[in-house]
């Protein structure tokens, strides 16, 4: 067991002493300076608060050498990997076609999208969605249609379908672009995105509905991007018709009730 030895690395990497390390864990300073030094073993409880604390499994903290990992890649054990939001090495994006070898676009019903996030590259996941074309849609670019859950991005509404175009490089997507993000926490979410990579490395996720609040996604947790082109819809938006073309349309529905009136007297 590397745990240990471990123990020291990651704290020097945070740059922390024992006596800080130990105060942030609620452990006295004597006690966390046995598990580092091997004097004693941690039991699953401390192994728990080590996994929380570090933001690595037990297993990681357990069984793997971090003396044989340079500087970064013991950053990336703690941050997570770098994310490529340039779009350098191609996405995995497995697509269907139909006997043309045209591209078609992959329907994911509601019932499937919670597991979409699992199965987005597996051909045997996507052979079994429904697919359509859409014709006024470039034959050079890869579409996909999502479904819709809640109230947060009116006047999309539960049970609309998003058609969305796949984004190879996150660092062409502007402030207040609608996309489709699918992360390894929440699956798929239909947000207004905004580009924070160059200094946080993150999007800001914004809803239409001023009831939910803008909250950040880092980069590293994405799986996919995908830009809004268009929506269907099981119910049509609410229009609010000017009052003064209100009036003139009853106006001129009084004249035609007028004029049947008087032809019907004659």
């Amino acid at each position: 067991m590397f745990i240990g030895q471990n123990l020291k690395i990651l704290r020097k990497r945070l740059n922390q002493s024992q006596e800080e390390t130990a105060s942030s864990l609620t452990l006295t300073r004597s006690s966390y300076s046995g598990y580092e030094n091997g004097v004693a073993q941690p039991n699953v409880e401390n192994l728990i608060v080590f996994s929380e604390y570090f933001g690595l499994s037990i297993d990681d903290l357990v069984r793997k050498d971090f003396s044989k990992l340079t500087d970064e890649e013991v950053k990336e054990e703690i941050e997570g990997p770098k994310a490529d939001t340039a779009g350098r090495h191609l996405r995995v994006l497995t697509a269907m076609v139909d006997s043309n070898q045209e591209e078609l676009i992959e329907m994911i019903p509601m019932q499937a999208s919670a597991g979409y996030a699992n199965g987005y590259a597996d051909p045997e996941y996507l052979k079994v969605l429904p697919t359509f074309h859409l014709p006024f849609l470039s034959k050079n670019k890869k579409y996909r249609s999502f479904p819709i859950k809640g109230d947060s991005m009116p006047p999309v509404v539960e049970g609309s379908y998003v058609v969305a175009e796949f984004v190879q490089n996150w660092m062409t997507i502007r402030n207040g672009t609608p996309c489709i993000v699918v992360t390894k926490e929440e699956g798929i979410v239909f947000k207004v995105v905004n580009n924070l990579l160059t200094n946080n490395e993150s999007f800001q996720l914004c809803s239409t509905n001023t009831f939910y609040a803008p909250y950040e996604v880092k980069a590293n947790s994405i799986l996919e991007m995908w830009k809004f082109v268009n929506y269907i819809s099981p119910e049509l938006p609410d229009v609010q018709m000017d009052q003064s073309v209100l009036t003139q349309s009853v106006q001129a529905l009084q004249r035609e009730v007028h004029s049947l009136a008087l032809q019907l007297k004659n």
